[in-house]
């Protein structure tokens, strides 16, 4: 076997309309394939395509991601204003790891994210 990428990661909602809103007009992803009729939509991010999927359409229970994506920005600091500006809270400060910044926020259903830019090798 030779893995060569990720293709996709899912993220599970709650509220399918809130969250196409969410990733496709404050965070600004481009939408791309939706799966047929089904609550389940996905967003470019330019190196991983998010797929947002309603659980219980699936016969599946919802349960949050609890730790980040990492969605590359080139000026965390920037980025965070911008989307503080239409209403996202953060979880706490950003925080300089001594090679990148970050900063974490949750979407409408919990799912943790963040805002992600290296500044050092």
């Amino acid at each position: 076997m030779n893995v060569t990428g990720v293709d996709f990661t899912i993220v599970p909602i709650q509220d399918f309309e809130k969250s196409k809103e969410f990733y496709g007009e404050v965070l600004g992803l481009e939408q791309s394939k939706q799966w047929g009729d089904m609550p389940a939509q996905e967003y470019e991010t330019g190196s991983l395509t998010i797929a947002l999927m309603q659980p219980d359409a699936f016969g599946q229970t919802f349960a949050p991601h609890n730790f980040p994506i990492a969605l590359h920005v080139d000026d965390v600091a920037e980025a965070r204003a911008e989307l503080e500006s239409k209403g996202v809270n953060f979880v706490a400060d950003t925080i300089d790891s001594g090679v990148c910044h970050m900063a974490i926020f949750s979407d409408p259903d919990g799912n943790a994210l963040m805002l992600h830019s290296r500044y050092a090798d």
